[in-house]
């Protein structure tokens, strides 16, 4: 799952990143406005976690512009604008949620999960498919009850694929979602977390598909 956060203060969008890539999330962080209206011109994550006073442009005006772009996904305000009527005026122009600072980061990741299954891609905290068994809330896997040490790119990978099952999914696309701007990717690292994952499910849990990328069956092992 893909957050762009759009914050100013460097110390919280520090906190933020770290949390939310702690619990399984990929992150973007822009600290300007007008930067990150033109970010998602070309780039459209999941989830837009956006605060309101900004430099080069204000959030209200971000959001506003962000939808005039047909940008459809959840977006969440992040702000220290607690007045009801900020609240409406930023519902009014297309927020899916709106949580003023300070806030507890538990709650911030709990609004997450919410409108990550608002999209569709998570149903409820448990993503089980045969025996094995993810849990999105305490970051745990379990193969017929009997728990996995994954990483934590490794849980990234495989909650990418279950989330996704049926559909092939790319290395591009899988990189996306393990890794943020700037993080340094080495060519084969999607390949090697594969591996370490299948040595630890069952046979046949993560097939390859030829000249493609990887996928997850639903409701099936090897083919």
């Amino acid at each position: 799952m893909q957050v762009m956060l759009v914050e100013d203060n460097e110390m919280l969008a520090a906190a933020v990143v770290k949390a939310l890539r702690t619990a399984g999330f990929s992150v973007n962080h822009i600290s300007r406005g007008d930067q990150a209206l033109a970010a998602l011109k070309t780039s459209k994550p999941d989830i837009l976690v956006l605060d309101l006073g900004l430099p080069g442009m204000d959030g209200l005006e971000v959001l506003r512009g962000a939808r005039r772009q047909q940008f459809s996904n959840p977006v969440l305000i992040l702000t220290a604008r607690d007045k009801t009527q900020d609240k409406v005026a930023g519902l009014d122009s297309g927020a899916d949620d709106y949580l003023a600072k300070p806030f507890e980061m538990d709650e911030l990741l709990a609004r997450l999960r919410a409108l990550e299954r608002r999209l569709g891609s998570v149903k409820s905290k448990n993503i089980v498919i045969d025996e094995v068994d993810l849990d999105t809330h305490s970051y745990e896997v379990s193969v017929a009850g009997e728990p996995l040490g994954l990483s934590r790119r490794e849980y990234m990978l495989l909650k990418a694929l279950m989330e996704s099952a049926g559909k092939v999914q790319t290395r591009d696309i899988l990189d996306s979602k393990l890794y943020g701007w700037g993080e340094e990717v080495s060519s084969n690292t999607v390949e090697v977390h594969i591996h370490n994952l299948r040595k630890k499910l069952p046979a046949g849990f993560i097939q390859t598909v030829r000249g493609l990328g990887y996928v997850v069956k639903k409701g099936g092992g090897a083919a």
